[in-house]
């Protein structure tokens, strides 16, 4: 499937602009999502119709707590994913090359079909990065939505405005994976920016998308009381008092085995800050006895 978001340049090299690397690839290369690969001057979605994963989820699962609780989604994943974070939880599916994994073979509308075969309210894009198979996930969510079902985002949110404003239409409710408050953070760990995800969560409010953000705190790396305060006045200050915060605590995952599980403390803490700059619901995540 030919990639809808790229330039054709000189000496058969493209340039993607789906996302904010705006990779420069040349043929029989991919990008930094390993998904999407030149050939020949064309650059093509190596993932389209491919799903690696499938499941029914609960929705809360996501996590959503405020967008109709108590029912569920069919999850579909495609591999590929445009940061490299060092604690990935799904690296096995997100930081591998398409042919690393089996895939089902699954064009739109067979997803949507296996969703109302199995009664399932909506369809969530999820586990990996869904952003790096944009077209796959607009052109299903565009016949969900015609069938009245509910299209859900999973994402770090690293994607260009262009590209996102073909997808917000037929998007009802996202989960965006807010990695800190640090572009020097999101660099170091995640190998992108902080300002491109901080525009993504904007355009869904302006787009009237459900949002719930999710913040996972990483013991001596993101857990700075200070910064959290300062993405906490962020989130308050651009009318977002009302959105649903995650604070998810870290296991030792992946490149980060030698770090310790966060301190539940230290996420009472957050939620602490987080009240008190005036964040109306505040869930901690990856902790037992929470909802």
């Amino acid at each position: 499937m030919e990639c809808r978001y790229y330039q054709r340049l000189e000496d058969g090299k493209v340039k993607c602009q789906l996302c904010p690397h705006q990779c420069l690839i040349s043929n029989g290369k991919t990008g930094i999502c390993r998904s999407r690969k030149n050939y020949d001057g064309v650059l093509v979605s190596e993932v389209y119709a491919k799903p690696c994963s499938l499941a029914i989820d609960p929705i809360e699962k996501k996590p959503l707590y405020h967008f109709h609780p108590g029912t569920t989604c069919l999850s579909i994943a495609c591999t590929g994913c445009n940061f490299r974070c060092l604690n990935c939880q799904n690296h096995e599916i997100s930081q591998v090359a398409p042919t690393a994994v089996g895939y089902y073979e699954l064009t739109p509308d067979d997803v949507v079909n296996l969703c109302l075969k199995h009664h399932c309210p909506g369809i969530a894009y999820t586990y990996t990065e869904p952003l790096t198979y944009m077209e796959y996930v607009i052109d299903t969510a565009r016949l969900a939505h015609e069938k009245g079902l509910w299209n859900i985002l999973v994402t770090a949110g690293y994607v260009c405005q262009e590209p996102l404003a073909d997808l917000l239409p037929f998007l009802d409710a996202a989960n965006i994976d807010l990695k800190s408050f640090s572009d020097e953070i999101y660099q170091k760990v995640s190998a992108g920016h902080l300002s491109p995800v901080l525009d993504t969560i904007l355009a869904m409010r302006d787009a009237n998308v459900w949002i719930e953000l999710t913040n996972l705190v990483i013991p001596a790396v993101n857990d700075n009381m200070d910064m959290i305060r300062q993405m906490c006045k962020w989130v308050v200050e651009n009318d977002l008092a009302e959105v649903p915060l995650h604070f998810s605590r870290f296991f030792p995952k992946y490149k980060m085995q030698d770090i310790p599980p966060t301190p539940v403390s230290t996420l009472r803490m957050a939620e602490k800050i987080a009240r008190e700059e005036g964040i109306q619901h505040v869930y901690l995540g990856n902790v037992p006895h929470q909802h």
